[in-house]
């Protein structure tokens, strides 16, 4: 490859530093380093036959603060939930403009992150191409917790997740529940403070209806998505799904991902489970999970990689798809699927694997588009 590899990140995260080590291993040279803060400031240049693989701006609290400290004011903390529409708006306007750099080529394509990062977007999406999802709530975003509650009365949808239209890592996502005598129950990592909703590493849950309708007030501006809670298969007594990591097209890695609360991720006292064990638990259906990731994958045709959330139902026989990730690879320490295109491989060396094969002319994901992400 004589064409210069880049990565948009933050400088020094551990995304950057797995994907360095991949290269280097496969003998290329140690990609350049493109930091999210300059191109949100507008300060870079890249020169023409720049690669440039786009990685997650997450977890830079300098990066956080332009996106969204504007419309967060004096309240603005990175703990905060709020402010997804903004960071939305931030993110997509800064790949639109390198979508227009000449000479340069995309590894991700910005329209289609931008659906990904947009759940009813993608939802949609999805459901068009006939992948199985979770039933949603028909009609535009509830404003809040009158009007969502009317809603889902009338939908006869008594169990359901609220997911921030533009949020991630399970931030802001609640799982509400009716009880039959009109109790209510909403599980959420979002702690109700006076200045807003944090984001807490403790998950907790709200049972009054005075909470519980501050806590969906409080989300509701940036946009909610609202749809059917599935349930899940399990393992070990507790819930379980998967996220499938999709290179080129080929589900290459899965985590079984467990927990006693709804939110399996791994940050909110999730663990790892058995892939063996629900490989044997889901029999002949254990392929058919994989084509469901690979499914999903293949309605972003120019993402050269995608980690999908599969939920496997009761008993491991089928899947509804929860989410389609952009940024969805950091697994450290995961090798690929036995028998897969990218065993003995980590996530980042099945992409570039896939980008050496495909050669930097020809990579997945390029893009040469430059309308506006919707």
């Amino acid at each position: 490859m004589t064409d210069r590899l880049t990565v948009l990140g933050n400088p020094g995260h551990r995304r950057v530093a797995l994907f360095a080590a991949a290269a280097r291993a496969a003998g290329l040279p140690e990609p350049a380093v493109l930091p999210w803060l300059d191109v949100l400031r507008g300060g870079y240049a890249l020169p023409p036959g720049t690669v440039l693989r786009i990685d997650s701006p997450g977890e830079d609290t300098a990066v956080d603060a332009l996106l969204r400290g504007p419309v967060l004011g004096a309240g603005y903390a990175p703990t905060r939930v709020e402010g997804g529409a903004a960071w939305y708006a931030g993110v997509c306007a800064a790949l639109h403009g390198l979508a227009a750099r000449p000479g340069v080529r995309l590894l991700g394509d910005p329209a289609e992150i931008a659906v990904m990062f947009d759940k009813r977007s993608a939802h949609r999406r999805l459901a068009a191409a006939g992948v199985p999802v979770p039933p949603a709530l028909d009609g535009p975003p509830p404003r809040g917790w009158a009007e969502l509650a009317d809603r889902l009365a009338a939908a006869r949808m008594r169990r359901v997740f609220l997911k921030p239209v533009h949020g991630s890592s399970a931030s802001g996502v609640v799982a509400l529940e009716f009880g039959p005598r009109g109790q209510v129950q909403a599980t959420t990592s979002a702690e109700l403070a006076p200045d807003g909703l944090h984001n807490s590493l403790r998950v907790r849950r709200y049972r009054t209806p005075a909470e519980v309708s501050a806590l969906v007030d409080a989300l509701a501006p940036d946009g909610l998505h609202v749809e059917q809670w599935v349930p899940k298969a399990s393992q070990g007594g507790r819930s379980a799904d998967l996220r499938v990591v999709v290179v080129a097209g080929r589900a290459t890695h899965a985590v079984v991902r467990t927990s006693t609360r709804p939110m399996t991720n791994l940050h909110l006292g999730g663990a790892r489970g058995d892939l063996a064990l629900a490989r044997e638990a889901a029999g002949p259906a254990w392929s058919r999970l994989l084509e469901t990731a690979e499914r999903a994958a293949a309605c972003f045709p120019n993402s050269p990689m995608v980690g999908v959330d599969v939920l496997p139902t009761a008993g491991w026989r089928g899947a509804v798809v929860g989410e389609v990730n952009a940024f969805g690879d950091l697994l450290p320490g995961l090798t690929g699927l036995p028998g897969g295109p990218a065993e003995g491989l980590d996530t980042y060396g099945a992409q570039i694997a896939a980008l050496l094969h495909t050669g930097p002319h020809r990579a997945p994901g390029r893009t040469t588009r430059t309308e506006p992400p919707r």
